[in-house]
């Protein structure tokens, strides 16, 4: 049986995707395993899906000055020595790395042995651990047409990012009727990642009853974040948090408001969702999710409107619009080569593994 390693963590970003390629891996007939960091995020995400698992030390390498950045160096050398053992021990035919600083020594590791290497970098830019790790790979897949440049030209693939397959199969009806809402109407989603987005969920409950004459609502507004006043409103449906019926409610959904990070809006390319992006702002983040809404706009797959530029009148003319030129944007998305990341990539893992005969020592 043929054999891959994966690897990623840090965050829920980094592991979502390695996660999404578990049903075409297991097809293609791949024996899986997994190497993250001993309790990092992604140890009870990959072993809540059944895979086994080995945790290495792992430590963050930094730009900036910080007292652990003369001990975290150690960790790395161990997480190298540890990775070594774990590749020579399972004879992996390909390694894929979804990034995160825990993946460098993994993939260092799977160099020496001359196990091919399959990168995948979610932001618009390459991070410092892919930066470290771009040399030692095969392949380098990534989100976004302008990413290409920062890559090695004979290396670089624009694949979009594996998605869960489950949202796929989201069914109107069910949506609708879980959240109790007519088939007569238009819908709006917003949503705004697990732990919600105040911002945009104080502008739109500005607006709602200008919202609510033209869509129902459905909000997922992250934990903590229900407004107990609006209990009741008709049209509108509020959720801290929603879990397997989520992919009903996409279903559910004409058009969607969502923040912009990269596997968030590579999910509703998929699902070819219209979507009004309101990236997080510069003086909140590094200002990739500006990059990644940006991008999409330019291929024509969503509005963006940046949060700084928030008003009662702008965001509600900007939804208006969205939802008036859906089928625009929907055109724009069957055309897109990023739609199947997940056949995409398990195709490069396997062009990969068939031109290469690992050597172990």
């Amino acid at each position: 049986m043929k054999k891959i390693i994966l690897t990623g963590g840090g965050t829920a970003g980094h592991v979502t995707p390695n996660l999404a390629l578990l049903p075409s891996l297991k097809e293609a007939g791949y024996d899986i395993r997994y190497i993250g960091s001993y309790q990092g995020i992604e140890r009870n995400l990959i072993e809540g899906a059944g895979i086994p698992y080995d945790g290495i030390s792992s430590g963050k390498l930094r730009r900036y000055f910080d007292v652990k950045n003369f001990s975290d160096p150690f960790r790395v050398l161990k997480g190298y020595v540890e990775a070594l053992r774990l590749i020579k021990r399972y004879k992996p035919d390909v390694v894929f790395s979804k990034g995160g600083f825990v993946a460098v020594p993994v993939v260092l590791a799977a160099k020496h042995f001359k196990i091919p290497v399959i990168l995948h970098e979610s932001d618009m830019t390459p991070g410092l651990a892919n930066k470290l790790c771009i040399p030692s790979a095969t392949k380098v897949c990534c989100n976004f047409p302008e990413t290409l440049k920062y890559l090695p030209e004979d290396k670089a693939v624009l694949t979009g990012s594996p998605i869960r397959a489950e949202l796929l199969q989201g069914n109107r009806l069910s949506g609708l009727s879980y959240a109790h809402l007519s088939a007569n109407r238009p819908v709006l989603l917003i949503i705004g990642g697990s732990l919600g987005s105040v911002a945009v969920n104080t502008a739109v409950r500005r607006i709602l009853p200008a919202l609510l004459s033209d869509f129902q609502i459905i909000h997922i507004c992250g934990r903590g974040n229900l407004d107990k006043s609006l209990i009741g409103t008709a049209g509108y449906v509020q959720y801290e948090y929603v879990d397997a019926p989520l992919k009903h409610l996409f279903a559910a959904a004409d058009v969607v408001i969502s923040r912009a990070g990269a596997n968030a809006i590579c999910e509703l390319l998929a699902l070819r969702k219209p979507s009004l992006l309101i990236p997080l702002s510069a003086q909140a983040s590094r200002g990739d999710q500006i990059l990644n809404a940006n991008s999409f706009a330019k291929q024509g797959y969503s509005k963006v409107l940046e949060e700084e530029a928030i008003t009662d009148a702008s965001l509600y003319a900007a939804i208006k619009k969205l939802y008036d030129c859906r089928s625009a944007f929907i055109r724009a998305m069957e055309q897109s080569p990023q739609v199947n990341a997940a056949a995409t990539v398990t195709a490069i893992i396997e062009t990969c593994v068939q031109s290469s005969r690992p050597i172990l020592i």
